[in-house]
């Protein structure tokens, strides 16, 4: 008689993991902070705020001071009127930009993007407003995990009215620089905007609206190549946001009577508070990362803690590698910062500067152009001599303008056969 038939066993291996392209956007809520660096970065937000929000405002000898008038060809700039043929100005303007940003950033890192940038800039703004009617960070958790409620839905439509008001204020300041703002208003106030002066206030708000209100920090992340190459422009005496690890680790939650030294810790509690400001929401703990815009809240924020804890602040700090693993002091890091490669920019920097002054100081500022008119023939005179009456157009740097159609003076000479 035969046995049991036996049973042949087949391994089955886990199926693989199923991995997303896209990380799942998780909501960032940051925590006010405050501190030397959150005061600077507030100060710049109303120096910049203020120049483009006040700039269309001011007149100058009866106009505009700053109009870019695309219909006329004419860009106005306080005293001086720029042409379409002064685009070389437009390109030295855009190289000081470019060399700019590389000396800063040679210098000390992203400042550009933690200070003056109008995507951080107007985060900051819609932040502030968005922490001023629902609440610092706690507030705003439990406020998104509420359920729906008449109080919920009042909360949000105020901030939501709030920060559409803001961006719609900035797409009419924006669209001020190219049509006179206060013709501008009063077409609005009465409902007679024109279809594109119409288009690019919304759509200038509407971008406002939706970078600065829910995009925010993926605009740094996933859309700004600065963030991507500004490696390259780093170097081991560059200024960067770090944490001292050397002084930090290992972390405790020790009390503020122990002394961490003593039991051989590190200064650092893992408070989190460093995660908690960043609008990012990086840690900085793990190293310099893209997404780090150098604004300096985690060092606010930690230094907070450490005044709190009774111990030094500059956990976090402005500091440079080779400060951190040679141990230069605070002079020896600064004079390292102004090297040959950071003089170099300087040195151009300064050149264009001072060759655009030379130019626009010492050029000859009349312009006037003599071009055939429509329609008109040339006609010969007596002697030989062919006369054309050709239109001008005369421009002055300084505002001054006209254009006419006259006698011309210019004859060509017709040799006979």
């Amino acid at each position: 008689m035969n046995g049991p038939t036996p049973y042949l066993t087949i391994p089955i291996p886990p199926a693989p993991e199923e991995l997303a392209l896209y990380e799942i956007r998780k909501k960032i809520y940051p925590r006010a902070v405050h501190g030397w660096f959150a005061k600077w970065r507030w100060a710049l937000i109303f120096l910049t705020q203020a120049v483009f929000y006040g700039l269309p405002w001011l007149g100058w000898n009866g106009r505009q001071a700053v109009l870019f008038d695309l219909g006329e060809r004419k860009f106005y700039v306080i005293g001086l009127v720029f042409w379409p043929q002064d685009v070389i100005y437009l390109s030295i303007l855009l190289i000081l930009s470019a060399l700019s940003l590389f000396l800063f950033t040679a210098v000390a890192g992203r400042l550009w993007c933690g200070y003056a940038c109008p995507q951080t800039v107007y985060t900051e703004i819609f932040s502030w407003i968005e922490r001023k009617i629902e609440g610092d960070r706690l507030a705003r958790i439990r406020l998104d995990a509420a359920p729906l409620s008449l109080e919920k839905l009042v909360i949000k439509a105020l901030k939501h009215t709030a920060w559409f008001t803001v961006a719609l204020w900035t797409g009419y300041t924006f669209v001020g620089y190219f049509t006179p703002i206060h013709d501008l208003g009063i077409r609005a106030i009465t409902w007679e905007l024109g279809p594109w002066e119409s288009f690019w206030i919304l759509f200038y708000g509407v971008a406002t609206y939706g970078t600065a209100g829910f995009m925010r920090e993926h605009i740094c992340k996933y859309m700004c190549p600065y963030a991507r190459f500004q490696s390259t422009m780093f170097d081991k005496d560059t200024l960067v946001i770090t944490y001292d690890r050397e002084r930090g680790e290992p972390r405790s939650s020790s009390p503020k009577a122990v002394k961490p030294r003593d039991r051989g810790l590190g200064d650092c509690i893992d408070c989190s508070i460093c995660m908690q400001v960043c609008p990012t929401g990086i840690d900085i703990r793990n190293g310099l990362q893209y997404e780090c815009i150098g604004c300096g809240a985690c060092i606010d924020g930690c230094n907070q803690v450490m005044d709190k804890m009774g111990r030094p602040p500059g956990l976090i700090r402005y500091t440079t590698e080779n400060a951190l693993t040679r141990g230069y002091d605070t002079k020896a890091m600064w004079r390292r910062a102004f090297r040959l490669r950071t003089l170099t920019y300087a040195a151009v920097l300064l050149a264009i500067v001072a060759v655009a002054a030379g130019s626009m100081a010492i050029g000859n500022p009349l312009k006037a152009d003599a071009i055939r008119a429509r329609g008109s023939l040339a006609r010969e005179e007596g002697n030989h001599a062919r006369q054309s009456r050709p239109e001008t157009d005369v421009g002055h740097l300084a505002g001054v303008s006209g254009r006419g159609c006259g006698r011309s003076d210019f004859f060509y000479a017709v040799r006979p056969a």
